[in-house]
């Protein structure tokens, strides 16, 4: 049996947040209209690396500026709206238009010269080696030679 710890304080933050957005669709306001959007991350940490994905649908790669400190990645572009002719319009549209921005913080230093990027179906992916001094080096430590130890 897995063991869940209850967090009462998200769970009346989350409470609060769909009561806002129920009150808000009855009054016909669009909170979403406001918000800025930021693209959603994925940071996997291997050994020797970190593997940041960004989702960044609708984007090529040169309206994208990344910028990799040693510690944290910054991502920011803009998705501008197409205003294309159409004889009946839209009912509605979901799509999110404007700029965004997001600085990641990354667990561990990297070698921000070293990064290896790629851009493909609207997933940046980057790919960090880990400084040498933020690697898990494994070390083994022999007891034997030491007078202190117990003979086996």
């Amino acid at each position: 049996m897995a063991l869940i710890r209850w967090q009462p304080f998200q769970e009346m933050e989350t409470l609060r947040h769909q009561m806002d957005k129920m009150f808000d669709e009855l009054a016909g306001y669009n909170r979403e209209v406001t918000k800025t959007w930021s693209p959603a991350v994925e940071l996997e940490d291997t050994n020797d690396q970190l593997i940041l994905r960004a989702e960044v649908p609708g984007l090529e790669g040169k309206d994208l500026d990344i910028q990799v400190a040693r510690e944290a990645v910054s991502i920011a572009g803009e998705t501008r709206y197409e205003n294309k002719a159409s004889e009946r319009g839209y009912l509605r549209s979901e799509f999110r238009y404007g700029k965004f921005q997001r600085t990641i913080p990354l667990p561990a230093a990297i070698k921000n010269d070293q990064v290896q990027a790629e851009f493909k179906n609207g997933i940046l992916t980057l790919t960090m080696p880990k400084a040498e001094e933020a690697k898990n080096k494994v070390v083994k430590i022999n007891l034997a030679d030491d007078k202190t130890a117990l003979p086996s």
